[in-house]
């Protein structure tokens, strides 16, 4: 099952209002855990870059302007992540801003039923607890020593580790194998599918019963055994 996590860095708060993106950052996972594919581009905003945006993610309009605008990477972004499932953090804030870029460069929008929005994910399972993602890397033991300023590649893989965590971690349910079970986890955890597709699961296949009745040397064997104990309890 391939699922991309994806984080945006932007000049403000507001599309509508003339705030524009600036960063994306995609990982790709299979079957939850990172393949070490990625995509990752800084965008020329067009704009100035205010003070407020700045301090949070370091990125100068100076730096910015020697990058390509987001019309000359859409289809770039568009084919990285296909028609699968997007993890995102806040989905409505990061998809709003991408349509309206996709929208001014005349391409398809993102449906917001695409997303696996992590922040309601956790404010789900830890009602009333901090959900931002410092908050979630804290409590899941992730390291954050890298993190000065957020920035959406570095802050993708955060998601990707905090995503697994609040699914199950790892071993979900110590399922070890595939089967039913898996194919189950999959689709709970995988809102939006991109076609028909047919499962995966191998069919189980019957195994004949084992033997477990004793066989004649070893109820010799046995007998030979309980006559040298006293007052054997096999005896009585």
């Amino acid at each position: 099952m391939r699922e991309i996590v994806l984080d945006i860095e932007t000049t403000g708060l507001d599309p509508v209002n003339g705030d524009r993106v600036v960063e994306v950052g995609c990982i790709e996972l299979i079957n939850h855990l990172s393949t070490g594919e990625e995509f990752h581009v800084y965008i020329n905003p067009e704009r100035d870059m205010p003070s407020q945006a700045y301090e949070i993610h370091g990125l100068s309009g100076e730096f910015l302007s020697g990058h390509p605008v987001f019309s000359a990477v859409a289809e770039d972004f568009l084919t990285f992540i296909g028609s699968d499932p997007l993890i995102i953090h806040n989905a409505a804030f990061d998809i709003g801003f991408l349509n309206t870029e996709l929208t001014a460069c005349e391409r398809p929008e993102i449906p917001e039923g695409r997303a696996i929005d992590t922040l309601a994910l956790a404010r789900s399972k830890f009602p009333g607890a901090p959900a931002n993602l410092d908050a979630l890397c804290r409590r899941f033991g992730i390291d954050l020593s890298a993190r000065e300023k957020h920035g959406a590649l570095l802050d993708s893989h955060l998601l990707a580790e905090v995503y697994l965590e609040l699914i199950g971690g790892r071993q979900h349910g110590l399922g070890l194998g595939g089967g039913e079970a898996a194919v189950a986890r999959g689709k709970e955890h995988a809102p939006f599918a991109g076609g028909e597709e047919e499962s995966s699961a191998r069919p189980s296949s019957a195994r004949p019963p084992r033997p477990h009745a004793p066989s004649t040397e070893e109820l010799a064997a046995h007998k030979e055994m309980l006559a040298l104990l006293e007052n054997p309890l096999w005896s009585q």
